[in-house]
């Protein structure tokens, strides 16, 4: 009935009327990209990058000197100028969203001094912290990487919780960027990321602040799956580990998702190919995305960002969320993105 609805050209307004309103793709107002969906306190959560390239004014009080001396270093991208902060969306049933702006700020990261994005928020330890890439490094002469700033609470403020880089390295030629933790069953914490064509993973010390060695020794393992570009995902389901990412360019209608799956963290893993790709229908460019089990249930929800097909910028990204499935063998069947997004979907109280 609720397609049926749609296809009569109703809105959000009158199936909201009839009882089966559902979020809408995109699934908030403005530019976001790289989303991730989390589950906190009953709550779903998302962190996205923001993209908003005509946004906050690029205003120098805003920065300490060691910034301001960095960004004079380098030429920005102007829209790298306008990424230095974090908005966070809760919801409770992935169709309401609530804002809530300036969960992190480089104001709160003297070194981050520009270009911040990819958020991943785990929590641990009654606290949660937040991963994210900064400054864009092109070599291991440059500040930045990957940073870590933790919150008493998903909605922030998160402040920056070592004073540097967690990762400001390239290793295995990897650009440390696009950061994703991920919890095994047995409580360990692996942080997956990895630009310019490599993906490592590594293992983090029990408080997160650190990199600590694997069982054999080693400490930045790379897993690179052929095609990979960026946006390292890992989830896993009976047993089986998925490494997701994205592949083609991240400004282009190629960018996309593709998935491999292993018997453990590390693999190894065998390709499985893609599982989101642009549809001209709908939007182009749909990739770097996360996925999110509703707690208690076999139900799975992926956000990804998408450009709309009326604009080639690449900044132009918008957030949308719509159902993924597992087939009968663990694979993944093929998202299919719409306008309509998702029905609400509560997270069961105990």
């Amino acid at each position: 009935m609720m397609k049926r609805l749609l296809r009569l050209g109703l809105g959000a307004t009158a199936l909201l009327a009839c009882g089966l309103a559902t979020a809408s793709n995109p699934i908030v107002p403005g530019w976001y990209a790289d989303p991730e969906l989390r589950v906190f306190g009953g709550r779903y959560w998302i962190y996205p990058t923001y993209s908003d390239h005509a946004g906050t004014p690029d205003v120098t009080d805003r920065f300490s000197p060691a910034q301001q001396e960095a960004r004079k270093r380098k030429t920005v991208r102007p829209s790298y100028g306008m990424q230095t902060f974090f908005n966070a969306f809760s919801s409770a049933d992935l169709v309401h969203w609530t804002k809530h702006s300036h969960v992190f700020d480089v104001r709160n990261a003297a070194w981050a001094a520009y270009a911040i994005w990819a958020p991943s928020v785990i929590e641990a330890n009654g606290r949660y912290y937040m991963f994210f890439s900064a400054n864009d490094i092109q070599s291991d002469n440059e500040l930045g990487g990957i940073g870590l700033a933790v919150s008493d609470k998903p909605g922030g403020p998160f402040k920056d919780a070592i004073g540097k880089p967690l990762i400001d390295k390239f290793h295995n030629g990897a650009q440390p960027i696009d950061p994703f933790a991920f919890r095994d069953k047995d409580g360990q914490v692996y942080l997956y990321y990895g630009g310019w064509q490599h993906c490592n993973v590594v293992r983090l010390s029990r408080d997160l602040r650190s990199v600590v060695p694997f069982p054999d020794g080693s400490t930045y393992k790379e897993i690179t799956p052929p095609g990979y570009v960026e946006g390292s995902f890992m989830v896993e389901r009976k047993g089986v580990y998925y490494l997701m990412w994205s592949e083609g360019g991240w400004t282009g209608p190629d960018y996309s998702v593709a998935y491999a799956m292993g018997p453990s963290p590390t693999g190894p893993f065998k390709p499985m190919g893609k599982i989101l790709k642009q549809d001209f229908a709908i939007a182009r460019g749909a990739g770097h995305h996360s996925v999110v089990q509703v707690p208690g249930t076999d139900d799975w929800y992926i956000a990804y960002h998408r450009r709309p097909l009326d604009t080639d910028r690449g900044e132009h990204r918008q957030v949308a969320i719509d159902r993924m499935v597992f087939n009968a063998d663990g694979t993944i069947a093929p998202v299919v993105m719409t306008r309509e997004g998702v029905a609400p979907r509560p997270i069961a109280t105990k």
